[in-house]
């Protein structure tokens, strides 16, 4: 066979359900061409003629009557199962990943699936919102490490209660949210000023994602074009933590105390 760089061989293994399982059963244990037929529920001439197709890409042999998978062919094999699974994850966090990296927050591509993905939808499209609000709930007690793009009246809710409850917060918002806070809610902004266990902090910049520390958990939020929480990712795998905590302090580092915003307004 002449080379093509592989694209070729990987599209002769897509382009049928049959080979890949036949490829698949293989790889598990030599079988003979009847066997296949009745475990892939194909008709004799169709595993015939995969076989070849494999015999031909030097993927399996012949041996003792069974066909037996190369070390090339469990490669192959593997790498596609590979393939399978990333085009599953990009399915599955590809909402999360793409309102990700159109702000340019240079999230790890590897920490991508590191964690529970809560996804909002048509049915339920608070349900990030619920979920971050759970989460500030449950960390009573904790020191909580926030960065938020909007002011939402159910964080602020969860945020004096933890208060409350004896936790410490950072808050880490911008100039908009400021704004909107104080027209539209004077006593989380009364709080946020008065209270010794609440620090706020305002960025000069637009902030367009979010960001959570509670305990040992982290989220990360994406946001839609409309400044809607759309996923969050919640995850105790260290590269997200020490990826946001990374994030919180680079965040806080070029922000200004929010009673230093109020007083020069």
């Amino acid at each position: 066979m002449t080379s093509d760089d592989g694209h070729g061989g990987a599209q002769y293994l897509a382009g049928s359900p049959v080979r890949v399982a036949i490829l698949r059963t293989l790889r598990r244990e030599p079988r003979r061409p009847a066997d296949l037929t009745d475990t892939i529920d194909a008709t004799r001439t169709t595993v015939q003629r995969i076989l070849g197709g494999f015999r031909e890409r030097d993927w399996v042999v012949k041996r003792d009557a069974a066909y037996h998978v190369t070390p090339t062919g469990k490669r192959v094999h593997d790498a596609y199962e590979t393939l399978l699974d990333e085009v599953e994850l990009a399915d599955r966090h590809g909402g999360f990943a793409a309102d990700l990296e159109r702000v340019d927050a240079g999230f790890p591509a590897e920490a991508i699936d590191a964690g529970e993905l809560t996804v909002a939808t048509d049915q339920n499209p608070l349900a990030a919102v619920d979920r971050l609000t759970e989460v500030l709930r449950e960390g009573h007690g904790a020191e909580i490490r926030a960065v938020s793009p909007v002011v939402i009246q159910q964080f602020n809710r969860a945020a004096a209660a933890a208060l409350d409850a004896g936790a410490e917060v950072e808050l880490v918002i911008d100039r908009d949210v400021v704004e909107a806070s104080i027209s539209d809610f004077a006593p989380a902004t009364d709080r946020a000023l008065d209270d010794d266990d609440a620090t706020v902090y305002v960025s000069p910049e637009p902030i367009e994602y979010g960001l959570i520390t509670c305990g040992d958990i982290a989220c990360v939020t994406a946001y839609d074009r409309r400044n809607n929480p759309r996923c969050v990712l919640e995850s105790t795998d260290s590269t997200v933590v020490e990826w946001v905590d990374d994030r919180f302090e680079s965040f806080v580092a070029d922000a200004s105390r929010l009673s230093a915003v109020v007083e020069n307004a």
